[in-house]
């Protein structure tokens, strides 16, 4: 398969940045988006030109570095599917891609496609830690917990900060994501003990990290590819009211 590529291009966060197009061939319908790239700077290399930087650890859809904006959509055409998770075959032969990173305030570009992110990781250390025992783990049925809850509770934790619900949202909103890791804790009983300031703190640092108010849109929902649902985002509204009332 060959493809026609529109890269985007910058050299640091304060440079410049634009499109650059580039032809890619000897590409298999199994690789992955990520394979694909490699391919394209295995060429880049040969030729003495400066290869395209760009995330990846995992490979495997579980860590989400490797979030990509791949022809306007986060991680590409497929939905619950990771950028790393993209097989080429989705794409016809000889298709134009337009690839850029995820564009949000608070997400400044580092280069090329790999973004800061570390906006995320101070809303999750505003939320510190729960209160439990460490030592040997106890019985199962020590804590009793409502399967549904449980469900819940294991939905909302699915979620492995990749961004793509902020890249998605037009207000670039961090509202999912906060939302689903404030809810995984909140419906649990070990989380219970930090539930109000959890609310407060981790809601105020996503303020205060500039990111957008949530208005509805539901493109979070739509491409996140863990499949979060916005009922999360109501959830974490009712937690940080109910936070802020007890409080005051």
């Amino acid at each position: 398969m060959k493809f026609n590529l529109r890269i985007w291009r910058q050299n640091g966060p304060d440079q410049p940045g634009g499109f650059k197009d580039y032809a890619v061939d000897n590409i298999l319908p199994e690789m992955s988006f990520l394979e694909m790239l490699d391919v394209l700077n295995e060429q880049l290399t040969q030729r003495n030109e400066e290869p395209i930087e760009f995330d990846s650890d995992c490979r495997e859809g579980i860590c989400g570095t490797c979030g990509l904006m791949i022809d306007g959509m986060a991680h590409g055409p497929r939905l619950g599917c990771t950028t790393c998770e993209l097989r080429m075959r989705s794409f016809p032969d000889g298709a134009t891609i337009t690839v850029e990173p995820f564009r949000a305030d608070s997400f400044p570009i580092l280069k090329d496609l790999v973004v800061d992110r570390t906006a995320m990781d101070r809303i999750m250390s505003a939320g510190g830690y729960i209160s439990v025992n460490t030592g040997s783990a106890p019985d199962a049925n020590a804590i009793l917990v409502p399967k549904v809850d449980a469900e819940e509770a294991m939905d909302a934790a699915a979620c492995i900060g990749c961004g793509a619900c902020i890249a998605a949202c037009p207000n670039a909103s961090a509202a999912l994501f906060t939302g689903a890791k404030i809810a995984q804790l909140a419906l649990l009983p070990q989380g219970d003990v930090e539930r109000k300031q959890r609310a407060t703190r981790m809601a105020e640092q996503m303020d205060i990290e500039g990111f957008g108010n949530c208005t509805n849109h539901g493109e979070c929902q739509a491409a996140c590819p863990k499949d979060i649902s916005i009922v999360n985002i109501a959830r974490m509204r009712r937690e940080y009211t109910k936070a802020t009332i007890t409080r005051s």
